[in-house]
């Protein structure tokens, strides 16, 4: 920052208070305000905005960098002199990744960045080598999964700040491992969002998390510079390998130039500038091959998404839950099925939405690592009522089922963090809001949200109670069936990387199934076999061999194998 400034269209007059010294801003173009002091690193600042009746309270920098105070503090002037050590880093390619999701406050005891530094080195012998932050925007105290950021050049304090997320992203980087940043572009927090005073940030409308971004109507080119610069900061300046965009569905996004496109091409600019790699992963439910595609075919050209189906589909097969979304779910067909497609929904029937949905994505133009999938994550763990994990009602042969049907599927794998030892320890929703009506709120619409899925108020955590969140913290003291079923993911992922799982493409792909069987293999010539069984009886399937790996004890023919009740093989 060269100088001081703010974007406050809204306002008549500004005036900035630099370290309890106040100053007058002058109008420049398109509502920008400068002030000529020179920001020195440490400097705590504030604005006020004159609306030509009355002066506001002292505000934040819709821009700041750091909030050591909380978001309702004073902003702080961040030095830009870390001195990094990744020179020699190269990036990992996305068709290349094993990613792990991971919440920084319930990760470790400690909840901080160098807490995560210190686990580094555990991820990379599991056969990790990409992690996902979920959201480390500021927020209201020092409780929240991170998706009620409201400033999002900013780290949260309590984490580490700034310098503390480039230490991790610098440590991870000589570690082997890439970092993925999770960024919410869709809305922002209910808590502290002063943007509004400012100028137009939002416009009328809903996302069901807080009021609509302004990316399409009038103002909107400083709104998206904003996000776009806001992208470009945690690419560059702090050497984060990719972001991971938040419900992408939800962006009002109605320009002729789609925002994903737009931030596709600045993470390609940072790539091409650096020679590493850049990830751009869009969320979305939608089956919409626009994600992915190409400009020349009509897409946005992200380098990939989050695939929910495979996660469904495995779901519905090993607990038999049918409730809500999981309604279009449920048989090996339709596993089958999606494995081969990537999309559940192709311009079909969705008894759960009551009408057709999805397009068709064509696989010989995309290729199946470009969808990133799941066992679970922190939406389809922490959006259950008690926040409970498949670990805390599964057995280990069905936990080990849903490991090995997901990695060694050619789809990109992401695990969420402790699924690899079967915590047992839940991902509830919490937050710490300051604001007391805010917080009943919060606690009566999770409530409602749970009531209309037909969960029992009982089974909901209370979501301001800081022993929800506790609750979520990992327990690091294995015991022996979780020692076992870590294993079990080393050695999967290890086939993974080391026996032709990671496919470029689909076009060789076989999948056949029965009733409550199904196989995986590619045509390739040397390629390995997966062998699965979704059930609870021993099961013949039509292939044999040597016997690579399995989790239990199959009887392999020449011809034929016998999986065990939830059983699988990797055969040769």
């Amino acid at each position: 920052m060269q100088r001081f400034q703010v974007w406050a269209p809204h306002a008549r007059d500004v005036r900035i208070t630099i370290d309890g010294a106040t100053h007058d801003m002058r109008a420049e173009d398109r509502g920008w305000w400068f002030c000529d002091e020179v920001p020195q690193a440490g400097q705590r600042y504030t604005f006020s905005l004159f609306d030509g009746t009355e002066w506001t309270k002292p505000l934040p920098d819709p821009r700041t960098r750091s909030q050591p105070d909380g978001v309702h503090g004073p902003s702080e002037v961040v030095a830009d002199d870390f001195e990094w050590t990744d020179h020699d880093w190269a990036g990992i390619h996305l068709r290349d990744q094993v990613i792990y999701e991971l919440h920084v406050g319930t990760f470790t005891p400690e909840g901080t960045f160098n807490a995560v530094t210190d686990k580094l080195e555990y991820l990379a012998e599991l056969g990790v080598n990409a992690i996902e932050l979920m959201p480390v925007q500021p927020f209201a105290g020092t409780r929240n999964w991170g998706y009620d950021g409201v400033d999002w050049f900013a780290v949260q304090h309590s984490y580490g700040g700034p310098e503390g997320l480039k230490r991790l992203v610098d440590a991870a980087h000589a570690e082997g491992i890439a970092v993925i940043l999770d960024v919410v572009y869709n809305h922002f927090g209910p808590e502290g969002n002063y943007n509004p005073l400012f100028g137009p940030y939002t416009t009328h409308g809903r996302t069901g998390w807080g009021d609509v971004v302004n990316i399409s109507g009038p103002g909107s080119d400083e709104v998206r510079a904003y996000i776009l610069d806001s992208v470009r900061q945690w690419l560059s300046e702090f050497h984060v390998d990719g972001l991971r965009l938040d419900a992408v569905h939800a962006y009002d996004d109605r320009r002729a130039y789609s925002l994903m496109e737009e931030i596709r091409r600045v993470a390609d600019e940072v790539a091409d500038e650096t020679q590493v790699p850049r990830t751009i992963i869009g969320e979305t439910d939608q089956n919409d091959p626009r994600i992915v595609n190409d400009e020349s075919r009509g897409g946005y050209g992200l380098s990939a998404q989050w695939l929910d189906d495979v996660h469904h589909c495995v779901h519905t097969l090993i607990t038999g839950e049918r409730q809500g979304y999981y309604i279009d779910y449920g048989t090996v067909e339709l596993l089958a099925d999606t494995l081969r497609n990537a999309y559940r929904f192709r311009d079909t029937w969705s008894e759960f939405r009551a009408r057709t949905h999805g397009r068709p994505l064509d696989l010989s133009q995309v290729a199946p690592w470009r969808m990133v999938t799941f066992t679970t994550n922190h939406d389809q763990t922490g959006n259950r009522a008690a926040g409970d994990r498949p670990s805390q009602s599964l057995s280990p042969e069905q936990l080990a089922l849903r490991a090995a049907t997901i990695l060694l599927s050619p789809f990109t794998p992401m695990l969420f963090m402790g699924e690899e030892f079967g915590a047992r320890t839940p991902f509830p929703f919490f937050v710490s809001h300051t604001d007391d009506e805010l917080a009943r709120m919060t606690r009566e619409g999770r409530l409602q949200e749970f009531a209309r899925q037909g969960w029992n108020y009982a089974d909901v955590p209370d979501p301001l109670d800081p022993k929800t969140f506790e609750s979520a913290r990992l327990d690091w003291e294995f015991e022996k069936e979780q020692v076992l079923l870590h294993d079990a993911y080393r050695e999967l992922l290890e086939i993974r990387r080391t026996r032709g799982f990671n496919r470029e493409d689909l076009r060789e792909l076989q999948v056949e199934h029965g009733e409550t069987w199904l196989t995986m293999r590619d045509a390739a010539e040397g390629s390995v076999t997966f062998a699965a069984n979704f059930s609870d009886a021993p099961v013949t399937v039509p292939v044999g061999g040597e016997l690579v790996y399995s989790f239990t004890t199959p009887k392999v023919g020449a011809e034929e194998t016998v999986l065990d009740p939830w059983g699988f093989a990797v055969l040769a």
